[in-house]
């Protein structure tokens, strides 16, 4: 591809699994590089013609005709340009596509042209890890070639005592992306698409003097099933400490983990003051995910005495970011939703304003209680605290993941030096 697109944008997509497919069609879509390099690392089906069935088709989202032009009738033209190359060219877009390396650092990202590189394995997580290290590491898709390389997982390291890479960061498109220094940023982590939702949902609350003084926060997300979990009953491997996610996908509902409280440490500092609290239960549905989002916060009351975080007051909140500094990807929507009718939605986060709800009580310290901590007073105080429920959905693959994940690339690309 380097003679077809000399000094011209190539995306690199290391993987074709979910997001990494997903992520092709989106910069299929977006149109901002000029050709796309895709490593499989393995050789797709039994002749070309596979590779372009499973790129040009989706269980969920539908065919890429419709992906890209909706119900007009137009479709994706697809031409071979060299079989043996696998070099194809979908509506004048190239499009290569690599079955032979696994290991990042044996990609040819220099011989293609790629600068660029984002990692949809799900294998390579951890940033200080060197790029001759024997499974592979993300080190090594630098040292094929590629200048910078964009993760779309959280980093998980194997040795927790470690420090981050001082050219290793974790960023969300429209929280923290400006944090982004090119001189020294190497490796990205695009968090997760829980991650990326919940860290839409906090902004706005800790932006706001009313809502930022969060005493407690947790979350739940009712996720949809994904490919690490298993269709039917299966036995765990060895050390395996979740013995759940080896239950059928389809059968059951299955509380399990989640990192996200841990990153979104990361994208938003402040968190870590607060603690956060967050768990996953998995649903046997293809997309589309909902957070339960529950905080308590020192709360004050109107003059009247009324308090003054309502229900009222968190929705107009949202109404406002949804308008203002969190346009198109923050959404609120009045409407009674169910999960499929949100289901591509570009949105990072879609407010469901009419299952939001609040209620302020009073915590109640007596006199005896103060002066145990060393307040000299003789009076019972109240103070005022408020809880609030809040729902927000996300599309956990292309709506708003990949979508995110997307602006987030196109971002570093106009930003390479």
């Amino acid at each position: 591809m380097q003679t077809d697109l000399k000094n011209k944008r190539v995306l690199g997509i290391n993987g074709i699994g979910r997001i990494g497919k997903l992520t092709f069609w989106n910069h299929l879509n977006l149109r901002h590089f000029d050709g796309i390099v895709i490593n499989a690392g393995r050789e797709v089906g039994r002749e070309g013609n596979d590779i372009i069935q499973y790129l040009t088709t989706d269980s969920t989202y539908g065919s890429l005709d419709r992906f890209l032009y909706g119900h007009t009738g137009k479709t994706c033209v697809v031409k071979t340009i060299d079989s043996a190359e696998k070099l194809y060219e979908f509506d004048g877009m190239k499009v290569k596509v690599l079955t032979r390396d696994r290991n990042p650092r044996d990609i040819p990202w220099n011989k293609e042209g790629v600068r660029l590189v984002v990692d949809c394995t799900g294998v390579f997580l951890d940033p200080s890890l060197p790029a001759d290290y024997s499974k592979g590491s993300l080190r090594g898709h630098l040292e094929a070639g590629a200048e910078k390389v964009i993760v779309s997982a959280p980093f998980k390291m194997k040795d927790s005592t470690q420090k981050m890479p001082v050219d290793s960061a974790l960023f969300v498109y429209g929280v923290n992306h400006s944090g982004y220094d090119p001189l020294r940023h190497h490796i990205i982590s695009a968090a997760s698409c829980t991650t990326t939702a919940l860290a839409h949902m906090i902004k706005p609350l800790l932006e706001t003097e009313e809502t930022s003084n969060i005493v407690t926060a947790s979350m739940s997300t009712v996720h949809s099933a994904t490919n690490n979990q298993s269709i039917l009953d299966s036995p765990p491997k060895a050390g395996t400490g979740d013995l759940r996610r080896n239950r059928s996908v389809m059968n059951n509902i299955i509380p399990t983990s989640t990192g996200a409280a841990i990153a979104l440490e990361e994208i938003l500092p402040e968190i870590k003051e607060i603690g956060f609290m967050a768990d996953s239960i998995r649903v046997p549905t293809s997309t589309v995910s909902l957070i339960s989002l529950n905080l308590t916060f020192r709360s004050i009351l109107s003059e009247a005495g009324d308090p003054i975080i309502t229900k009222e007051f968190i929705n107009d909140l949202f109404k406002k970011a949804a308008t203002g500094p969190q346009k198109d990807f923050l959404l609120f929507s009045e409407n009674q939703n169910v999960s499929s009718d949100l289901m591509g939605c570009q949105a990072a986060v879609i407010i469901e304003g009419h299952e939001n709800h609040t209620r302020t009580g009073f915590l109640s310290l007596s006199a005896e209680t103060l002066q145990q901590y060393g307040l000299s007073t003789s009076k019972d105080i109240n103070f005022p605290v408020t809880h609030a429920k809040i729902f927000g959905w996300y599309d956990n693959e292309f709506g708003c993941y990949v979508n995110c994940l997307g602006k987030l690339t196109k971002y570093l690309d106009k930003n390479m030096i």
